[in-house]
């Protein structure tokens, strides 16, 4: 059974993370945090140290749920190539779903926490050294069963495939227009038959 301590804790999380992911780390203040949720300070010191660990739990729940919702979308294949593939798919339709968190969470956390919090910013590249470990994982699986050429760098692809995504994100966002990620992603698509696929 979880405790008051628990739920309130996760009532917190729950109602800053789009309020962290829409206006940042430094915009966001203790005001617009007790404003969200409707708690006072010391009810929100009770439960987090400082405003940073509020944002760090922020910023988890909104990655955790991006990457629930893309493993959920890869289950539909057992296949590494197909997933990878799968990958590609969910991005097309990632910028009506992102529009509801206010954004990328990795893309509005990354470079606001740049110049503003380290730990922030640790927290946001750990996310996407783990997320490009798991791409390269995919391609050295579909190595292993013959559906991906041998000769493929599979830290080198998730590096690019992981960047194209995100560049593809920033365009569309900034230019409010969302060929920018359908583009690019018909185009590693493309890429993947030609360079990965045996």
């Amino acid at each position: 059974m979880i405790s008051k301590s628990e739920k309130t804790t996760r009532f917190i999380i729950e109602k800053v993370a789009p309020l962290f992911n829409q206006k940042g780390y430094a915009a966001t203040s203790m005001s617009d945090i007790t404003k969200a949720t409707g708690l006072t300070k010391g009810a929100i010191y009770g439960n987090f140290k400082n405003k940073e660990a509020v944002a760090i739990a922020a910023f988890n729940k909104n990655v955790n749920d991006l990457l629930k919702r893309i493993a959920k979308h890869q289950e539909q294949s057992k296949s590494p190539l197909e997933k990878l593939f799968l990958i590609i798919d969910f991005y097309k339709g990632y910028y009506d779903y992102s529009q509801e968190l206010g954004g990328c969470p990795l893309l509005n956390i990354g470079v606001d926490a740049k110049n503003q919090n380290t730990s922030l910013l640790n927290q946001v590249r750990y996310v996407i050294n783990k997320t490009q470990n798991n791409i390269a994982k995919l391609v050295e699986w579909g190595k292993a069963e013959g559906e991906i050429k041998n000769n493929v760098d599979a830290v080198l692809f998730s590096k690019n495939l992981y960047s194209r995504i995100e560049g593809a994100i920033f365009m569309t966002y900034t230019m409010d227009d969302d060929s920018y990620l359908q583009e690019a992603m018909n185009e590693i698509d493309e890429l993947i038959k030609k360079d990965l696929q045996v």
